[in-house]
């Protein structure tokens, strides 16, 4: 016969087993993290031959580098390898639709939250304001940042359409943090902008079904791969997508249309108006830099973003302002912090000496602005001013 003090040694037993087998996983864990070899090849999460790698990264096809001499034809070639490195783009739908799910009106425009089938795997949730004066607007994809923060997405660049307190509280907080408490996409409704934020893949009501975690983001990038598909093209994709679906609408100036963002949002811009003829405008703030800098410990720190901005092969072609510079004749501003310590002024001030040279060469030089501001990372009043004010001279 089994007595109760037996089972209560046994299971004593147990916890004993149990709490000796974590203990065990704990050590080993730990001497895990802290082995090291005399003998490496990586340091500080670099190649110790990153000099090396830079050293050899010749953007043959770079604007200037390339042995084509017509404009218009080195852009179409540009853009024709940029497309191929993202790799294969997910398929549209016959059809863009979208359904509205909430909204409410506001101070001089009307919010929306919609769900738009921008592809034939999946539907996406955006936040669209249209200005009580319809028709004939000009509009803005505005394009939200990373900040290793993935629980909200299109709630960091516009208030939030009856969502729950948490979704709204963490809205505010991080406009608070990065944006000087403007809700930037509302500033631009106002002045009588139609303004669509969409959530980025992984991002928002786009993230796991388990919960955030940042470092997850790489994983399923990694996963992405083994499907021939990258999540950062995927990214650009899908802001192509939504700039052709405010194209559609029937108050939105198909003729104009610009795009701006910080951060990732001010990548997102860049890449955005390089690849689309719809956006005749860009903005992309605190968002630039040359490879050779910015994949370097030499100024204190190397690129962390990972697979967000991860386009695989591009490196062999083209930088960053060479891609930014297939924008060139458009519009564009682009503002830099000197306090930003995610990009170190020698590799921002590259870049823009770049992309003006390029905007030069086919003599718009006055269609592109570059500023460095007084201020760390992120995106205050005086940067979103600027942006306006450019918006309203070009847009």
């Amino acid at each position: 016969m089994i007595t109760f003090s037996y089972l209560c040694t046994l299971m004593k037993l147990r916890v004993a087993y149990i709490l000796l087998l974590l203990a065990s996983v704990l050590s080993h864990t730990q001497t895990a993290f802290s082995q090291k070899r005399d003998v490496y090849e990586f340091a500080k999460d670099m190649p110790v031959y990153a000099d090396s790698l830079i050293a050899d990264m010749s953007y043959p096809l770079a604007w200037g580098n390339s042995d084509i001499t017509d404009f218009n034809l080195w852009r179409d070639t540009a853009r024709a390898k940029v497309l191929e490195c993202m790799m294969t783009p997910p398929p549209r739908p016959a059809e863009t639709t979208y359904k509205v799910l909430a909204e409410e009106q506001r101070d001089g425009y009307k919010a929306l939250k919609i769900e738009i089938n921008l592809s034939k795997y999946y539907n996406v949730r955006a936040y669209l304001l249209v200005p009580n004066k319809k028709g004939g607007n000009a509009a803005i994809n505005l394009l939200h940042d990373h900040g290793a923060h993935l629980f909200i997405g299109k709630e960091k660049m516009i208030r939030p359409i009856q969502e729950d307190s948490i979704v709204t509280k963490d809205s505010e907080e991080w406009t608070k943090l990065l944006y000087d408490g403007h809700y930037w996409g509302d500033d631009l409704a106002k002045e009588g902008y139609v303004v669509l934020s969409a959530d980025a893949p992984m991002w928002g009501e786009r993230g796991r079904k388990e919960g955030v975690n940042r470092q997850k983001y790489d994983v399923v990038a990694g996963n992405m791969m083994m499907y021939g598909r990258s999540l950062s093209a995927f990214m650009t994709y899908d802001d192509i997508a939504t700039t052709d679906f405010l194209a559609s609408l029937p108050f939105v100036d198909s003729t104009r249309i610009g795009c701006a963002g910080c951060s990732m949002g001010g990548y997102r811009a860049w890449m955005l108006a390089a690849l689309s003829d719809k956006i005749k405008v860009g903005a992309a703030v605190c968002w630039m830099v040359t490879s050779d800098v910015q994949l370097t410990t030499r100024y204190g720190r190397g690129e962390n973003g990972g697979f967000a901005n991860c386009i695989p092969a591009l490196r062999q072609y083209l930088d960053y302002p060479h891609i930014a510079s297939l924008a060139c004749p458009k519009p564009m501003i682009f503002i830099n912090g000197t306090q930003d310590k995610l990009f170190p002024v020698p590799g921002v001030e590259k870049a823009f000496d770049i992309m003006r040279k390029t905007w030069k060469s086919q003599n718009a030089e006055d269609k592109i602005e570059t500023i460095l501001m007084e201020m760390p990372h992120g995106c205050p009043l005086d940067a979103q001013k600027a942006v306006l004010t450019f918006l309203k001279n070009n847009l």
